[in-house]
């Protein structure tokens, strides 16, 4: 009975700490923030105690019906989606909005894994396969328009591979193609899109423009100095000089409020989180449970990297959030089911390291 309700606390313990600084934070920014943010961390810890106890072999199962689903919701979401703006990436029901991009990384990794684990082709053709999987949903999302989340589901996917196994020439192969269409993709993206990439090689060329959200990420993360002018006392945030200090560019907002300190913080208990998810990776005896936390360890690590790297100004801007620390209930709730997920393989391992002891 009490192994039952065994949870990975390692797996919890930096999330807990993430998460009360970016209640912290949010309680300056605005209260309202505070309380939507508790009350979806409420439903998140909900999902991930249920997720916890569910039945890997279950989820398996699951997996063509999972990827249906996804695709015929991210379908829905161009069909009568809440367009903001210029972007189509939310569906509100009953005064709920969903982001499903966001809410179907789990499940699509869940999907994604059981497929390539269960295929008995070889290699290379399980590496096309994973390709056809991939494609649909990538340019599902990418119509949205939402480039970054397409672009974070793709290197995922390449992350998880090569993570377990799957020789790295395969894709070095198919970023030949991605190369040589350059030019013709760029024909069809989004002017805000192109200014976007612009920008990371002439920062300064438009500063009330397209340069404005880069710019002012920098002068805030460097207001901050070593120490910090204190979580209530910034200025940039404070004065709303920095566009999304509560999503996209909250790591600016800490870093100006905790200095350099506090951001060096943040980074340190994250690499606790990725070092724990990396445990459970590496102690996982079968391919679904290697690739599930591959995918697991991709999204937390890429998201996050990304996220810091264009608060700081060495990355283009996209609307990728900081896992557990920007405002949203959408990446919270879908970031606890992937820890439930992943609390579960984790309670499987200690189990089978049991039975091999007796």
């Amino acid at each position: 009975m009490k192994s039952r309700f065994r949870i990975d606390f390692w797996l919890l313990i930096p999330v807990f700490i993430l998460i009360a600084v970016s209640l912290t934070t949010l309680s300056t920014i605005n209260i309202n923030y505070l309380k939507s943010q508790a009350v979806s961390l409420v439903i998140a810890l909900l999902a991930f105690f249920f997720f916890s106890k569910i039945s890997l072999d279950f989820l398996k199962k699951l997996k063509l019906p999972i990827y249906i689903i996804a695709l015929i919701l991210l379908t829905i979401v161009l069909l009568i989606g809440i367009e903001s703006r210029g972007a189509v990436r939310w569906i509100e029901i009953s005064g709920i909005t969903l982001q499903f991009s966001e809410i179907l990384k789990p499940f699509l990794a869940i999907s994604f894994a059981a497929f390539i684990a269960q295929s008995s082709y070889s290699k290379n053709k399980i590496f096309l396969l994973s390709i056809l999987l991939l494609l649909p949903v990538f340019l599902l999302i990418s119509l949205q328009p939402d480039l970054g989340s397409g672009l974070v589901y793709a290197l995922v996917a390449i992350f998880a591979l090569v993570a377990v196994g799957f020789p790295v020439f395969l894709f070095g192969l198919s970023l030949v193609p991605i190369i040589l269409s350059l030019p013709f993709i760029w024909t069809f993206l989004h002017d805000y899109q192109k200014q976007r990439v612009l920008t990371l090689f002439h920062p300064t060329s438009d500063p009330l423009g397209t340069s404005y959200n880069s710019i002012q990420a920098i002068i805030t993360v460097g207001s901050g100095m070593f120490l910090g002018r204190g979580l209530f006392e910034g200025t940039q945030s404070a004065l709303k000089f920095l566009p999304e200090r509560h999503t996209d560019f909250i790591f600016a907002t800490i870093a100006e409020g905790l200095g350099f300190i506090g951001a060096f913080f943040i980074i340190c208990i994250f690499a606790f989180l990725y070092y724990r998810v990396y445990i459970i990776f590496k102690n996982s005896d079968n391919s679904f449970d290697r690739i599930f936390s591959a995918c697991c360890f991709g999204f937390f690590f890429i998201q996050g990297s990304i996220n810091i790297a264009m608060n700081i100004g060495i990355l283009p801007i996209v609307g990728i959030t900081l896992p557990f620390v920007s405002y949203g209930g959408n990446s919270l709730i879908s970031n606890f089911i992937f820890l439930g997920i992943l609390s579960a393989i984790s309670k499987s391992q200690r189990k089978t390291h049991t039975i091999e002891i007796r």
